[in-house]
């Protein structure tokens, strides 16, 4: 984007928000979180009593995505910016002890916490990673679906996500996200304020250009669905929202053959 963002504060101001997600999730922010929201987005119940109830109460995505992902037993799978790891945890269910899958995340908190939980619920074909989802610890051509839940609006950079994401997965390889757009281009105000870009609003990248952004680093975007179940929860971001159409969107790509 033209606009500038202090990235050095916006990373500070991101790692503290996710701290908090990690070890206070009852505290105050601007999004909802925890098992309500999750099954009001679409997630089954069912699947939800399988996965560690700490994962899920700092559960902090914007949509389901998982079914859009259609994770098969024995698939590599990787989650960007898993987390408290809940769709780890759930795609671990769908690709079965054949298959593994590998969180990313930068938060030293949320990793410690997924990581136990992991170990402690006898997850044997998880492992979580520290790292950005610019520069993943992945190989080439090496993973069948990426997910991600809320986290690429984060980023100063998407097109960098959107190529590194090209990257790992194999030909015909699926990326099934939920992630912030909006309809109308932010202001400069908004885009340069880091506490709006932690909140999961200043960073949201316009619609049209997020679609241009994934297929130009190579996959072909075949699914768009909105996620009007999600919302944001404070007054200033309910105010973004009507301005400048902030919304929830869940997408599948698939990287060509």
């Amino acid at each position: 984007m033209s606009l500038q963002v202090d990235t050095a504060d916006l990373e500070s101001k991101v790692k503290a928000m996710y701290r908090s997600v990690a070890d206070a999730p009852h505290g105050e922010f601007h999004f909802e979180m925890g098992r309500s929201l999750a099954e009001r987005l679409g997630y089954p119940h069912h699947e939800l009593d399988e996965v560690p109830a700490e994962a899920i109460e700092s559960f902090a995505g914007v949509g389901y995505h998982l079914g859009l992902g259609a994770i098969a037993s024995g698939e590599r799978v990787v989650d960007l910016g898993s987390g408290s790891g809940m769709d780890a945890f759930l795609a671990a269910r769908h690709a079965g002890p054949d298959g593994e899958v590998i969180g990313v995340d930068m938060t030293d908190e949320q990793l410690d916490k997924s990581t136990r939980l992991a170990a402690r619920d006898g997850f044997k074909t998880i492992r979580f990673e520290k790292g950005y989802i610019e520069e993943a610890p992945i190989a080439d051509a090496s993973v069948d679906v990426v997910i991600s839940n809320g986290v690429i609006n984060l980023c100063d950079d998407k097109a960098a996500v959107f190529r590194e994401i090209a990257r790992m997965l194999k030909p015909g390889g699926r990326l099934a996200i939920s992630d912030i757009v909006t309809e109308r281009q932010l202001t400069e105000a908004i885009v340069c304020d880091v506490n709006l870009w932690a909140s999961c609003i200043g960073g949201a990248m316009q619609q049209d250009d997020y679609h241009k952004a994934i297929e130009d680093a190579g996959l072909e975007v075949q699914t768009v669905r909105a996620n009007p179940e999600y919302h944001f929860i404070s007054d200033s971001a309910q105010g973004a929202t009507t301005t400048f159409g902030v919304k929830s969107v869940s997408v599948l790509a698939v990287k060509a053959t």
